[in-house]
């Protein structure tokens, strides 16, 4: 049987130790899974991504990534498994005086790892923004800065890619086209967990592949049913 790319055991979070925001949590994503995170405003959502790339720990119950407890990693340790995480946030932040391409690279310049120009072009081509490897970041449009941020977060060749209401700033069409990338990423094998609000973003992704929905409601973890 594979290992889980994430396991929670009664996992529980309060930041500052305070009242737990997310509480006796459980569940077990597999590799190459595709799945959906919902919940009203303020439920937890980006909490419970962060706990799955261990830049939050636990404060009760138990959490592997990729079979390792994530409590019991060294500094060397974490920053092993946030290699194999792609991340993309609501809000992606770029060096704004360094063209895209270079921002791109980042993740790999930050892990001293080597920088090969038609690994970097062939990913501006995937995400469609060939024309922009000299752009500078405020020259971009929202949707274009999403698609930079998802080739970024998998530059690293992840084996999961989590991403924050990655559609929340764009029209429909955008959001289709970050999506498409989304499910592409999958069909590659690679875990996807996408938090959103938005259904019919669900609804659209269900057509196309085998996604579950999980929920966060009075601090907990529920899978969704079929009525999306």
């Amino acid at each position: 049987m594979e290992t889980p790319v994430i396991e929670m055991q009664n996992l529980s979070f309060g930041y500052g130790g305070g009242t737990p925001l997310l509480s006796d949590m459980s569940i077990s994503l597999p590799p190459g899974s595709f799945h959906f995170l919902t919940g009203p405003s303020g439920a937890g959502k980006t909490t419970f991504l962060r706990l799955c790339y261990a830049d939050l720990l636990p404060t009760a119950g138990r959490m592997t990534a990729f079979g390792q407890d994530v409590t019991e990693l060294s500094r060397d340790g974490i920053a092993g498994l946030r290699r194999r995480v792609g991340v993309v946030h609501q809000d992606p932040q770029f060096l704004d005086h360094l063209p895209l391409a270079e921002n791109i690279a980042l993740p790999l310049i930050v892990s001293g790892q080597p920088i090969e120009k038609p690994a970097i072009k062939d990913l501006l081509a995937w995400v469609q923004l060939s024309g922009h490897a000299r752009a500078l970041p405020p020259e971009l449009s929202g949707g274009e800065r999403q698609r930079a941020a998802l080739a970024r977060a998998v530059i690293m060749s992840p084996d999961l890619v989590l991403a924050d209401e990655p559609t929340g700033n764009l029209d429909w069409e955008m959001s289709m086209r970050l999506l498409q990338l989304l499910i592409e990423l999958n069909h590659s094998g690679k875990a996807v967990l996408i938090a959103t609000h938005d259904l019919n973003l669900i609804r659209a992704a269900k057509a196309q592949v085998q996604a579950r929905v999980l929920r966060i409601a009075g601090k907990k973890l529920q899978l969704a049913g079929a009525d999306l």
